[in-house]
């Protein structure tokens, strides 16, 4: 399985950005399609954002559709999130999580068999 390490969150104001990043080691990076899913206090994981293996593919969930935008580095082994127009709700730990076939664009986590430890997201309105 493909190790995963997040970075880049922090604590931001409302109408501000981040841009979240993902490291993968172990692995033939191309051959996974990646994800991020996000989980708030009390509340389920949920679903954020899916790429495919060579970044031709993207699919978003309906509350960040407009805002975030995933890409991949499949040279630097790496995926990106990268969040406009941040909104208090959007505060949560953010989780990067990897999966095959690459061509599929999942979005139930327990799709996904490799996961990073996360990293929170604090939005202050």
């Amino acid at each position: 399985q493909v190790q995963l390490v997040e970075s880049g969150g922090g604590l931001v104001q409302a109408g501000g950005s981040l841009r979240l990043s993902c490291t993968a080691s172990g692995g033939t990076f191309s051959y996974y399609a990646m994800g991020w899913f996000r989980q708030a206090p009390r509340k389920e994981r949920e679903f954020v954002a899916a790429i495919n293996y060579n970044g031709g593919g993207t699919l978003y969930a309906d509350s960040v559709k407009g805002r975030f935008t995933i890409s991949r580095d499949n040279a630097k082994n790496m995926v990106y999130l990268q969040m406009n127009s941040l909104k208090p709700e959007d505060t949560a730990v953010y989780y990067c999580a990897a999966t095959q076939p690459a061509t599929l664009l999942l979005s139930h986590s327990r799709e996904y068999d490799s996961w990073g430890q996360g990293t929170q997201v604090t939005v202050s309105s």
